[in-house]
């Protein structure tokens, strides 16, 4: 059990990260109710594609019910189908994942690398020399921090391969001035309710390619053919957004670089509160990346750590003078009314994944992150005040 402090909790809970309205999306849901274009059509929708091509740099947005919906048509559209192996994050949620295995792809494991936690170009060149054949790849920039899609890209590109980009938390991030969302020759980028930029659900498949944007449209549409009467050839989805929840993320798009001012601001005071403890935050290259900072997590040093057993749903840990865990800290944040999470637990450890490949060019990354990782609060309606106590709560639990 967690050491109490003398922090008194919050009142009103403080989230992990969750919606934050300014009240101009408002008018344009208003706008669609009063025009009565309350389905898959509608000026909401034109114009939030219109916006995120704006912000991409990318030729063509195709609006989605969800970013796990874009990414199965990008999956689907780059090719891959029954029995095609597809090289793909390893420490991510699993919506990454899934959709190579809707299209009855074998989703292979590649591990992550310390310096952003995301795909580790080292695991990616030995998976290319075990398997060849390979010609999709699949991956992530997490928690908002961009991959090293330099590297990434360079070796696709000498084995002939596809990247499809989970941009689904990286929206507003950028690498050497390049938008996330445009690193693949497919991207895809999330509106989901806790997002930097929601519509409280609702995704956008990205990309330069012509054919593929049209295709994108025609299946998300249950790919009618251009007839007068329903008339189908190919198979395809009610994947299209509602001119409601695009009309949110139109009022909110102009607030994407407010949003991402203020997560950088919870990043750096969570960086200064707890910079005499045996922590570090989730890293990037300063350089030449620039996170949207939508989730700050934090790493236990492996000697400050204490004992801690997870099985499949289930955790115990022990309290350790000096020492402390993330299930500690979880707990502990828990018991003043704010939320947090654990990392990403790797895909090769789920036990729906735990029988596909895991190539990895250093033990295991994503294990390590999983058991000494977690996210902190960091939402945008967090005062300076309620963060100055969780960090208090959290140096308590080293106490």
């Amino acid at each position: 059990m967690f050491l109490a402090c003398d922090v008194k909790p919050f009142e009103k809970k403080v989230y992990l990260s969750s919606p934050t309205m300014h009240g101009e999306e408002r008018v344009f849901v208003k706008e669609a109710f009063d025009t009565n274009w309350m389905s898959t059509i509608g000026k909401n929708i034109d114009e939030a594609e219109e916006l995120a091509k704006e912000k991409i740099g990318c030729k063509y947005a195709v609006a989605l019910t969800t970013g796990t919906a874009a990414l199965h048509l990008a999956v689907r559209l780059s090719g891959v189908k029954k029995g095609t192996k597809v090289f793909c994050s390893d420490l991510t949620f699993i919506a990454t994942v899934n959709p190579v295995v809707y299209q009855g792809g074998i989703p292979i494991l590649i591990d992550s690398e310390y310096d952003t936690w995301n795909m580790d170009p080292k695991a990616l060149e030995l998976a290319f020399e075990k398997y060849p054949e390979v010609k999709h790849v699949v991956l992530v920039n997490l928690f908002g921090t961009p991959c090293k899609y330099k590297e990434i890209r360079e070796i696709c590109d000498k084995h002939g391969a596809k990247i499809i980009e989970d941009a689904a938390e990286s929206f507003g991030a950028q690498y050497r001035g390049i938008a996330a969302g445009s690193f693949g020759d497919v991207s895809v980028i999330s509106f989901n309710g806790n997002k930097i930029i929601t519509g409280t659900s609702g995704g956008m498949l990205l990309t330069d390619d012509e054919m593929i944007a049209a295709m994108a449209r025609k299946l998300s549409t249950q790919s009618r053919d251009d007839a007068s009467w329903y008339q189908h050839s190919l198979l395809g989805y009610n994947y299209r957004m509602s001119n409601i929840i695009a009309g949110v993320i139109r009022g909110q798009m102009q607030y994407l670089d407010e949003h991402i001012a203020a997560k950088k601001a919870i990043y750096e005071r969570y960086k200064e509160g707890f910079k005499d403890l045996p922590v570090s935050l989730n890293p990037y290259d300063e350089q030449n990346a620039e996170p949207n900072f939508w989730i700050t997590c934090m790493v236990v040093n492996k000697e400050a750590m204490s004992r801690q057993i997870r099985n499949d749903s289930t955790v115990t840990y022990d309290r350790e003078h000096g020492k402390t865990c993330p299930s500690e800290i979880l707990d502990a944040l828990k018991s003043i009314n704010a939320e947090g999470r654990p990392i990403w637990k790797p895909m090769h450890m789920q036990p729906l994944f735990e029988s596909n490949d895991y190539i990895s060019a250093n033990g295991s990354t994503g294990e390590d992150l999983f058991e000494r990782g977690l996210c902190l609060p960091c939402d945008i309606k967090m005062t300076p005040g309620q963060q100055d106590a969780i960090i208090e709560v959290v140096k308590c639990c080293f106490g």
